[in-house]
């Protein structure tokens, strides 16, 4: 049984998710504190197998939290309970940057023990936040900080032909760690990369723009949440907006995104799947098919149904340097992968199938 520690400032909160936890015999909360400094002492006494964190408490809140887990280098991982808010989504992404593996929303109504869709995902988010690489995570979030404008861009080797030069595209997904991992991967890449970039990152309405202003701030390339009807241009990287299915369309002799409202798929909206299997018809010359860290299967049938009409390389990122293995290790297994690679030649891997203009 995994010894969780819970860490809100709220009594009802923290009574509402300890009776979910504890009736599920997987896990067990163990300690719970008012705020990240009680959760300091508390930890002085004892190591946990997960942390669930508030991020707005007094005295010591989640990110400053965060930052002292980091700094006494405790090997905890942490789950972020997150609000539904623009400043929330801002806020959330800085704790996966200090080292929260994944986060959750609170419901914008009263948390409840009845809530079922809630308790859902919130044990497919604990579950993956749990059992996650965190030799991995630690890695890549020193990947992620690292990368600033301008710097460790990868070029092409001297010499090296690219086959299909001007008519290819990269369509990337991830999930659990993914935010982080993005970071080592689209600042790497040149601003004239020969190709437009479409990203499915699975998260909640709101999150995406953050994540897409944070991801241009530090890259060359131009990062955006994809506009519905949106031309797709080489150079510009286009994240898919939390609860709506992103697709490719044919539009007058150009690409565009379109975005759909089909039912969540793998549990997810948006859904990756979708996505490939939206490019099946595209008139590009071959597709570059990256598959990020992140629970679930998300991608593998939607890039099995893609290799039937399109040439495509296909990328995954390779267990030791994913915090979650599942969605790589779901397509790895059915032998269509072209690469395995660790996340840190990644980037110079998309450049070296699709080039510069």
């Amino acid at each position: 049984m995994k010894k969780i520690l819970i860490v809100d400032d709220s009594a009802l909160t923290r009574r509402v998710l300890c009776d979910i936890i504890n009736a599920d015999d997987r896990f067990e909360v163990t300690a719970k504190a008012n705020n990240g400094l009680e959760a300091l002492e508390i930890l002085e006494n004892g190591r946990f197998d997960g942390i669930v964190t508030d991020i707005n408490m007094p005295k010591m809140n989640g990110l400053q939290f965060l930052k002292e887990l980091k700094l006494r280098k405790r090997s905890e991982p942490v789950m972020v309970l997150s609000s539904e808010t623009a400043e929330g989504a801002k806020v959330t992404l800085d704790a996966l940057e200090l080292g929260a593996i994944d986060f959750i929303q609170k419901p914008q109504a009263s948390l409840n023990a009845g809530d079922d869709d809630f308790i859902k995902r919130f044990f497919d988010i604990l579950e993956a936040v749990v059992y996650s690489n965190r030799k991995a995570s630690s890695a890549v979030y020193r990947n992620a900080v690292s990368i600033r404008p301008g710097g460790n861009i990868v070029r092409l080797p001297a010499g090296i032909r690219i086959e299909g030069k001007g008519n290819k595209l990269v369509a990337i997904a991830s999930s659990t760690g993914g935010p982080k991992a993005l970071q080592a991967v689209i600042p790497r890449l040149p601003g004239n990369l020969d190709a437009p970039v479409m990203i499915v990152q699975h998260m909640p309405v709101g999150f995406t723009r953050s994540l897409a202003d944070r991801l241009n701030a530090m890259s060359e390339l131009t990062v955006s949440e994809a506009a519905d009807g949106e031309i797709l241009e080489k150079g510009h990287v286009y994240i898919a907006k939390g609860g709506a299915h992103m697709k490719y369309e044919d539009f007058r002799g150009r690409g565009r995104i379109i975005y759909t409202d089909e039912p969540a798929r793998e549990g997810v909206k948006p859904c990756a799947n979708y996505m490939y299997e939206s490019l099946a018809l595209s008139p590009f010359h071959s597709i570059v098919c990256v598959i990020l860290t992140g629970m679930g299967k998300d991608g593998t049938e939607g890039i099995k149904t893609l290799t039937k009409t399109k040439k495509t390389h296909i990328i995954a990122e390779n267990a030791d340097s994913c915090v979650v293995y599942g969605m790589p290790g779901s397509i790895v297994s059915t032998g269509l992968v072209n690469e395995v690679a660790d996340l840190d030649v990644i980037a110079q891997s998309i450049l070296t199938k699709v080039g510069v203009r």
